[in-house]
């Protein structure tokens, strides 16, 4: 797993395109490209015409993209999450990558979105290959202690086979699991997304939109632990606000 690569996230650009003034561009972005969707209108299509219309350049489409929803995703993604008080000692169902790709980002300086639908999501890029960086053992650390405090009944991580370095992440996990007393598993599946939905008796950890457009109930595990990091690089663009997070 050596590689170049310290941390997850981080982008030298961010800092301009994410700055004050583009903030609430882009919650006027998130706005009009979520009542695009919400009127039918084409996905690719949509998300030209307003990015082209804000002149936004790669990087803050795909912000962009991550933070819209339509107001039936909206409503419907709503209906289904669980207040914490009502996932504790349950079992779960964990999008692997989802989750860790965007707690390393919090830990590391990367950008983090606040979506229009309540969901946290990272903006970093893992193309094929999975690569450990300076906070994989912390944000996994955090998160056992975080849900053996929960009284998690049990968890299971789903991972994405065709990724390299699945099996050696999936080894790292359970000697975290083994060390700390986890009750953990750790799946390696060519769809995990799929893998979560059918598993309608655990509930779903997952910022994915259509995990949470298909599975039975979920939980946003991503709100609970970035309140553990007060330097988290938190900006929200939901449709409505300036950006600032409370």
């Amino acid at each position: 797993m050596a590689s170049r690569q310290k941390h997850r996230g981080q982008h030298s650009n961010d800092p301009r395109l994410f700055s004050e003034k583009w903030i609430p561009i882009l919650n006027q972005a998130v706005h009009d490209l979520s009542w695009l969707l919400t009127r039918g209108y084409g996905e690719k299509s949509a998300l030209a015409l307003v990015g082209n219309r804000f002149r936004l350049n790669v990087r803050q489409r795909k912000a962009l993209w991550r933070a819209v929803c339509s107001d039936e995703a909206w409503e419907h993604r709503q209906a289904k999450r669980l207040a914490p008080a009502a996932v504790r000692g349950q079992s779960l169902v964990i999008d692997g990558y989802n989750l860790l790709i965007t707690m390393e980002s919090a830990l590391g300086g990367g950008i983090v979105i606040e979506c229009r639908d309540g969901t946290f999501r990272d903006i970093a890029s893992v193309h094929g290959t999975y690569r450990k960086v300076e906070e994989t053992i912390p944000a996994l650390s955090m998160i056992g202690v975080h849900l053996q405090n929960m009284e998690i009944d049990a968890v299971c991580w789903l991972l994405d086979r065709p990724v390299s370095n699945s099996g050696l992440l999936r080894g790292i996990m359970l000697e975290i699991a083994e060390q700390y007393g986890f009750n953990w598993s750790v799946e390696l599946l060519n769809s995990p997304d799929k893998g979560i939905v059918d598993r309608s008796d655990f509930i779903a950890v997952s910022s994915d939109g259509w995990v949470l457009d298909h599975c039975r109930h979920w939980y946003n595990l991503n709100r609970d632990l970035l309140s553990k990091i007060p330097k988290a690089n938190v900006i929200r663009l939901d449709g409505k606000s300036d950006g600032s997070t409370e």
